[in-house]
């Protein structure tokens, strides 16, 4: 019965700096990936584009880093940009961001408006309770999508960089909502999540997708191409490379922002160690 499918709402975090079609690929590869299971529908993906606060290097403000990501799943009936995240005054770690829109989908469920196509964007900003389940009903646990960080394997052997992440996020990242993980076919991720006991002990609730149709496209690499005043034509969408032509977005100058700042995270952890 295709009813009994888990819905799921799949959320990609990170700088889009700016959003490539490797980007967007990411998220048609997990549902296919996921329909093929038979066990799961996708109803939602959300691009959440990470704050100025980040810090990171060549960092474009984030104004424009949403309105690229948004121009660019303007044809997308399923995938959508939230700017929650890069509205917030400090770096958020992405685990807060994950538990903002759980939170969302709960009280979207509580008022089950989901299925009426209700953009999640339009509503308040205010956080809404979690719906009141009294002791003697349970929630059915089909009727709350799940929500399920997309990432490369890049973002997911991150977890094993020091001081970048706190492991008792990845745990709750990994145990509470899970993760689906796009990697090239042959790259070591499994071997990643051997090495990690964290990783290991909740790989059931880790999704590997195999990429077979090889997409090296970065975000780093079309900035190197800007930058020299190359081409960047067909590797994003055509919206977006005019957007970039017509705000002259990305140049030596761009590159060179916030160089020699400590990245966010690393400015919190490691001064947490010291406390």
């Amino acid at each position: 019965d295709p009813d009994r499918r888990t819905e799921v709402v799949l959320l990609a975090c990170g700088s889009f700096n700016p959003i490539t079609n490797m980007h967007l690929r990411l998220f048609e590869l997990a549902k296919d990936y996921f329909h093929e299971t038979g066990k799961y529908k996708v109803i939602k993906g959300i691009i959440s584009p990470v704050g100025d606060a980040y810090k990171k290097k060549g960092l474009i403000s984030a104004s424009h880093r949403v309105t690229m990501a948004k121009l660019a799943t303007k044809s997308s009936d399923w995938v959508e940009v939230d700017d929650w995240e890069s509205s917030q005054s400090e770096w958020l770690e992405t685990l807060k961001v994950l538990r903002y829109h759980h939170q969302k989908l709960l009280s979207l469920g509580a008022t089950n408006n989901l299925e009426d196509g209700v953009p999640l964007t339009k509503l308040g900003r205010k956080r809404k309770r979690e719906p009141i389940i009294k002791k003697n009903q349970s929630p059915d646990i089909n009727s709350v999508p799940q929500i399920k960080l997309l990432c490369g394997s890049d973002m997911l052997e991150s977890f094993g960089i020091p001081s970048l992440w706190k492991l008792e996020d990845i745990t709750e990242i990994v145990e509470k909502h899970g993760l689906v993980c796009i990697s090239r076919a042959g790259n070591n991720v499994q071997k990643f999540i051997y090495e990690s006991d964290v990783l290991w002990r909740h790989k059931n609730n880790i999704h590997l997708v195999e990429e077979w149709i090889t997409n090296d496209i970065s975000s780093t690499k079309i900035r190197r191409a800007l930058c020299r005043g190359q081409s960047i034509r067909y590797l994003v969408p055509d919206v977006v490379r005019a957007y970039i032509e017509k705000n002259n977005l990305y140049s030596p100058e761009s590159e060179d922002r916030n160089a020699g700042v400590v990245l966010a995270p690393l400015q919190r952890y490691a001064s947490d160690s010291k406390n």
